[in-house]
């Protein structure tokens, strides 16, 4: 795993989870971003440092993680939520991206997890969240392989079924990995600068406890 906090009282937790690639620098890094803000930031190793620079080699990490682990990876991420609340008292909140987007849903459907925040990018998961606490933000790319529209609509039915408060974001002109600066191939500035401003906004808010059963439909930006 990897842990950054600030010096001074921080703004919250935040439990960072990886893409397929795994805990690389770019998420170590995002980790820090989030120290500057305020934050507390925890990024679980779902790989065990092993890490992928391409499609293939992702494909297999993420086909064998957790095998080489003494416990599934669900009880993994529910203990470095217990790890992340030991340095930062109170309800988290959760950033994930794609495969991690599709765990921090999963762990926000969890009624005995204190996650207060769930923001994910091109990442969608249906499921049961009638018993959640958290509020959702997600950012989905406008041309995206990996996501499907269908998902997308299915997720949406499943939170509003549930009564949850969640803001959908689509970003034009961009694809899978957008957010991701060191994929040069997909990274786009102003969408990433955006839905950041964004993100830390919503973490923010449910920090500082202004809850509630607010939906936004998809806007393309």
């Amino acid at each position: 795993m990897y842990l950054a906090k600030p010096e001074t009282a921080s703004s919250g937790g935040v439990l960072v989870l990886h893409s397929w690639w795994g805990l690389n620098d770019f998420f170590r890094g995002l980790c820090d971003r989030l120290v500057e803000e305020g934050f507390v930031a925890l990024a679980p190793d779902l790989y065990d440092g092993r890490v992928a620079t391409s499609v293939a080699e992702a494909k297999a990490l993420r086909a064998g993680a957790g095998a080489s682990r003494k416990e599934p990876v669900y009880r993994y991420l529910i203990r470095m939520i217990g790890e992340l609340q030991q340095e930062a008292p109170g309800d988290v909140g959760l950033l994930g991206f794609s495969m991690g987007g599709h765990w921090a849903y999963w762990l926000a459907q969890r009624p005995e997890l204190p996650v207060a925040a769930t923001v994910s990018f091109y990442a969608a998961r249906g499921g049961d969240y009638s018993k959640s606490r958290s509020a959702f933000l997600s950012h989905f790319a406008e041309t995206d392989e990996w996501v499907s529209a269908a998902s997308v609509k299915g997720l949406e039915r499943a939170l509003k079924r549930a009564g949850r408060e969640h803001r959908f974001h689509t970003y034009a002109g961009t694809g899978h990995w957008f957010f991701e600066s060191d994929r040069q191939d997909a990274y786009v500035l102003a969408a990433a600068d955006l839905a950041w401003d964004r993100t830390l906004s919503f973490l923010r808010e449910r920090r500082s406890g202004q809850q509630g059963h607010r939906a936004e439909r998809h806007t393309v930006d």
